[in-house]
């Protein structure tokens, strides 16, 4: 049992590993059907195999949760589940991402004008994400102990699962919000806004309260009413939607958490 932690966390990293081989895979191609005895050609995005990806950072993040609670449940707790957590998650929740951006910046550069003189250069700005996950572990692994109570600056899973939500939204796209993932400005600015959060001084708040009781765990209860309250209303885009209310709420949160009041949680 005791080994049943890592063995979430490897799971973790083997959907990572899942979800980045679908999106790969998601490349445009034209698909030929017939009528009236005529040829007609359409072409054809990947986005059945984008949604698959999304599905494997969902199954991902909730390795990832449980690899925690099974730690804390079981009393284990080792560097190397540690620095173990961290690659994975660089996996599942940076890279997985950075590849969904990348194939969002492709999509909007082709359907521009000049579509045959989009640098590839223009899109690597998505690998940012990854970039800057990667830095945010880094740091987490050295300050652990001054964040048993908050997060410094945005989690890794929460930027991963908000992008991992993309696919969902243009698959189903409630309210045409697909459209939004046709702008590659709107893009650039999401990049940019979760490279920032996620090395910003922000105290984020934990998921998980240290105490079961109404003030200690305000915070997680609001959050997750919120988020019931929205998914009639939104379907997937209330995935996107818990998390912006996520990133008021810790900002909110955030001057209360460096004077030590309103403990939310611990890890």
């Amino acid at each position: 049992m005791k080994h049943l932690p890592n063995l979430l966390t490897l799971a973790n990293l083997f959907c990572g590993c899942i979800a980045i081989a679908y999106i790969l895979t998601a490349q445009p191609y034209l698909s030929m059907s017939v009528k009236d005895g005529l040829p007609s050609w359409q072409w054809i995005h990947g986005a059945e195999q984008m949604y698959m990806g999304s599905i494997f950072i969902g199954i991902a993040a909730l390795c990832d949760m449980l690899d925690g609670m099974t730690a804390r449940a079981l009393k284990v707790f080792s560097p190397i589940g540690k620095d173990l957590d961290s690659l994975a998650d660089i996996v599942s929740f940076g890279v997985a991402p950075s590849i969904i951006l990348f194939k969002l910046l492709w999509d909007a550069g082709m359907g521009e004008k000049n579509a045959f003189d989009v640098s590839m250069i223009s899109m690597t700005p998505a690998f940012l994400v990854a970039c800057f996950a990667a830095l945010r572990l880094a740091k987490f692994n050295i300050t652990a102990n001054e964040q048993k109570n908050y997060f410094i600056g945005m989690p890794v899973p929460a930027a991963g699962i908000f992008v991992g939500s993309f696919p969902l939204i243009m698959w189903y796209n409630p309210y045409h919000l697909a459209s939004l993932f046709e702008n590659k400005w709107i893009l650039y600015l999401i990049i940019g806004l979760l490279c920032w959060l996620m090395v910003s001084g922000v105290k984020f708040i934990k998921m998980i309260p240290s105490k079961w009781n109404i003030a200690s765990a305000w915070p997680q209860l609001l959050l997750v009413v919120l988020t019931a309250v929205a998914i009639p209303f939104l379907s997937v885009a209330a995935i996107p939607a818990a998390f912006i209310m996520y990133v008021l709420l810790s900002m909110g949160l955030s001057p209360a958490l460096s004077r030590g009041e309103g403990e939310p949680a611990c890890r």
